[in-house]
This record gives structure tokens, sequence and C-alpha cells, in this order.
């Protein structure tokens, strides 16, 4: 049991109640701003881009598009159910050049509930 005496979630649970939050979200096609990227994920994001610049966005530059436009979660793949679950600047599509996974976001106090439990959610399944 854990601190809400609730029997702990399996992973497959888990997973599925992320799914379906990221569907809820996704369909709503609603626009977030943008709370920032943790500094971990920034370094890594980083390196990755400049490592390998043919496969992503500058994260500089993603994040000033974010900051500009807002932010959408979009599930993407032809499976969805495998959790393919992306964060996109508001008026991108280009699921492969301007993602950010969920995990990558700052927690913020104003941040809207289901996209902090969506970022809460992708940091449990990564564990």
């Amino acid at each position: 049991m854990n601190q809400f005496n609730q029997p702990p979630q399996s992973n497959e649970k888990k997973m599925q109640d992320y799914i379906a939050l990221a569907k809820e979200l996704a369909e709503t096609h609603e626009k977030f701003s943008f709370p920032g990227i943790t500094p971990e994920s920034y370094s890594k994001l980083k390196a990755v881009a400049e490592e390998f610049p043919e496969y992503t966005a500058q994260i500089d530059e993603l994040i000033e598009r974010f900051q500009a436009e807002g932010m959408k979660v979009m599930l993407s793949g032809s499976d969805p159910e495998r959790g393919s679950v992306h964060i996109l600047p508001f008026n991108s599509e280009d699921v492969e050049m301007d993602n950010l996974l969920p995990r990558h976001l700052i927690i913020t106090a104003d941040m809207d509930v289901r996209l902090k439990k969506l970022v809460l959610a992708n940091i449990e399944i990564k564990k």
C-alpha cells in the first residue's frame, strides 16, 4: 500500500493511464504555455542536437519557438497505444524534428493539472 492506502499500480496500468491522458490532451488541440525544460534535459538535448543536427532542431531555437507559439501534446506513430507522446510547438506537426518528451518539462505551480499529471506519469514510466 502507498501513502494514500491504494495498492500500487502495475506498469501496464500506469502506461494505460498515461496514454489515456495523452489522448485526451492531444484530442483537445489545446494550447499550453511553455514552462521551460529541466536543466538536465537541456544539457542532454543540447549535446544530442550538436552531435546529430540532421535529426533534431537546435534546442535553443526550439525553446524560442515554444516560448513564442506555446505548446501542444501529440501522439505519434501508427500505434498510439505504444505511448509515443510528444510535446511540440503549437504550430508544428514535425514530430521528428520539433519534439520534447513530457518529462523534459519543468513542473510549475500554474501548470495545467492534466499536463502536470502527464509529466509526472512520463517520469514514473521512465523509471
